[in-house]
């Protein structure tokens, strides 16, 4: 058998195993571009708020946070929002359990950030509490079929088999050689080539499917090989794409890699929260003062018990993505000593490259226009697959 026939029967055998997976993660993925705006539809008692006045202030964060914490007894929150995204949103607090409590119902909780008011909570994804938990299990579903750690890895090497797929599948919208007039042979094969980027919409059955499926993989090619690759990236980020990417380009430590984990960590940071976070955020003025960043936003806010470490996000000129900002500072939660840092740009090329991939795939750049072409690729990756 040639090299093109066996080509021609591993991409159709790859392509059926992968079908039904990419038709899941294209619907989901069309969905999760407008995730804050269908689950504040879905859910509006509890993330759409109305600030008193025009001028109202929201109250301190740390005190909302002290206020779920007693409100939640066999839980601690370890996670919390610094500021509302904007003047009608809620404040966000994400729960853990407690040694030897009961699971928790809840794990997210929202607060008003003018009253203080709990306004409601779910366990995030778990659809047996109802359509108020819809947007998060869709978000599983697209990044593990909701199976876990065994959905993700698989979802992980179908990215991987989509990844290799893409050079295979534009491989074969080459047309194949041929030996009389090799004067002629470039301007023939660009002429031949030319074919496989049309439809024959009018010819119907077969050879408008085959036309769809070929030129539609030609014309979003760059944007499939982004999708996969990136999927690797968030799917098998340490087994698969940090070793192969690293290959080529550099990448940043993880600052906590080296702290020891402790056997019994203290359920709270010893040095406070409050404390806590103003030595992260002179650590991070002293970090965009040195690389010559700006601070746009202080934006979340976690404690990590068995590292005994802090860390603040905040956006920062570092950062592309416009959802939510990724530039890092980590503290030691006992005496605020700095442990180290992540720039999402900048600082190392593996590191900018995965940031773009990433934005890109979770359609965090561009605004609402690539939004809408996100959403309509995930549709059209639905139609290469069926």
């Amino acid at each position: 058998m040639r090299m093109r026939q066996r080509l021609v029967v591993l991409h159709r055998y790859v392509g059926l195993v992968m079908a039904g997976f990419l038709i899941i993660a294209g619907l989901t993925g069309a969905l999760l571009v407008w995730y804050n705006e269908l689950d504040a539809l879905i859910n509006p008692q509890w993330l759409q708020v109305e600030p008193p006045t025009a001028h109202s202030e929201p109250r301190s964060p740390f005190a909302l946070r002290d206020r779920v914490d007693a409100a939640y007894p066999d839980a601690n929150v370890h996670w919390m929002m610094l500021a509302p995204p904007d003047a009608h949103s809620p404040l966000r607090f994400f729960l853990s359990p407690k040694a030897d409590a009961p699971a928790l119902h809840i794990d997210e909780v929202f607060v008003n950030p003018y009253t203080g008011q709990i306004l409601g909570g779910r366990l995030w994804g778990d659809l047996s509490q109802g359509l108020a938990n819809l947007m998060p299990f869709v978000y599983r579903l697209h990044h593990s079929l909701a199976l876990g750690t065994v959905g993700t890895w698989i979802f992980g090497i179908v990215a991987l088999l989509w990844t290799l797929d893409c050079f295979v599948g534009a491989w074969l919208t080459f047309p194949p050689p041929r030996r009389r007039d090799a004067r002629h042979r470039p301007r023939r094969f660009w002429t031949r080539w030319a074919k496989a980027w049309q439809i024959r919409w009018r010819a119907g059955g077969h050879k408008r499917t085959f036309d769809l499926h070929r030129a539609g993989g030609l014309w979003l090619w760059a944007l499939l090989l982004v999708f996969a690759w990136s999927g690797v990236a968030l799917t098998l980020y340490d087994p698969i794409y940090r070793p192969t990417t690293g290959l080529f380009l550099s990448f940043q430590e993880d600052p906590l890699a080296n702290v020891p984990t402790r056997a019994n960590p203290s359920p709270q940071p010893p040095i406070g929260w409050e404390p806590g976070y103003h030595a992260a955020r002179q650590h991070l003025e002293a970090l965009t003062q040195d690389r010559d960043l700006t601070i746009h936003a202080l934006e979340r806010f976690a404690y990590t018990p068995h590292k005994n470490a802090l860390k603040l996000m905040a956006r920062t000129s570092s950062d592309v993505n416009e959802r939510f900002g990724e530039t890092w500072v980590y503290v030691d939660a006992t005496d605020g000593a700095l442990l180290g840092h992540y720039l999402p740009t900048g600082e190392a090329a593996g590191n900018t490259v995965t940031t773009w991939l990433t934005s890109l795939h979770i359609a965090a750049v561009g605004g609402v226009g690539y939004r809408i072409v996100t959403t309509i690729f995930g549709l059209a990756v639905i139609v290469l697959s069926v």
